[in-house]
């Protein structure tokens, strides 16, 4: 008789959700310090900071190093960067004396896609370039998080839009993984504030007019008053749609 075959247990099964209520309810108040801290005794070295090197994660990140300098910081270089973003990681590198662990997207899948679409196919509609960003992003984030039990974001609830119901901790079905947002409850003013008091490095396009960073060509600066987010992917007209795909609510809970 063959044996029964041994199942590995889901790591979403750790808590339930009636534990996890509890748990965003303790959180809810906390300095992200201190939810970083409880990340790192939670998971220790599988939880993992990814970070598109804009200031939030800078000074969360500082804040993580600081908890522990052996924390693990990890990006998704998309091959069409800023060059000021580039700059940022190896400041971030000596700073801090960490590896930071870069995964890049599918050299042929971006092949592929550029000959059947173009090189800028993104501004020729969303589902373009919402294809250029699953391929240069969600799937090297699917790799990253292989080796992951949880990973760490700079979401805000106060960024709008579908990020402004984000719990602390959420279960990230996609990825079996917990998902912590421990600047949840911070504005975009309280970040830049820690960055300079702690003297954090960050992205020098934050003071030419680029409260969010991502790919070069999707991103554009912002005039005085308008949305934080509003120079992403600026030529599209729906806002909920102005996601690249890697916090998208459906993949969480």
């Amino acid at each position: 008789m063959d044996e029964p075959e041994t199942v590995e247990p889901r790591v979403l099964d750790r808590f339930s959700d009636d534990e996890l209520t509890v748990i965003n309810r303790e959180l809810e108040d906390a300095h992200p310090s201190e939810i970083l801290r409880w990340a790192d005794d939670t998971f220790g070295d599988r939880c993992i900071q990814m970070s598109s090197f804009a200031i939030d994660g800078m000074a969360i990140f500082d804040m993580y190093w600081k908890v522990n300098p052996k924390a693990r910081l990890a990006t998704l270089d998309t091959m069409r960067l800023f060059e000021e973003t580039y700059d940022l990681m190896d400041r971030i590198a000596r700073r801090y004396n960490t590896e930071v662990e870069v995964h890049y997207p599918d050299i042929r899948e971006v092949g592929r896609m550029i000959r059947q679409h173009g090189m800028n196919l993104f501004y020729k509609g969303v589902q373009n370039r919402q294809l250029c960003c699953e391929i240069r992003k969600v799937n090297p984030l699917n790799i990253a998080l292989n080796e992951a039990d949880a990973w760490i974001t700079g979401l805000r609830r106060d960024q709008g839009m579908k990020r402004g119901e984000i719990d602390i901790v959420q279960k990230d079905l996609a990825h079996d993984a917990y998902k912590i947002n421990p600047v949840a409850n911070w504005t975009a003013e309280q970040i830049r504030q820690y960055a300079i008091d702690n003297k954090v490095p960050y992205n020098i396009l934050h003071d030419k007019g680029f409260p969010s960073i991502g790919c070069a060509p999707c991103t554009r600066a912002v005039k005085p008053g308008e949305d934080e987010r509003s120079g992403r992917w600026w030529w599209e007209s729906d806002p909920d749609a102005k996601e690249c795909g890697i916090h998208t609510v459906s993949a969480t809970t």
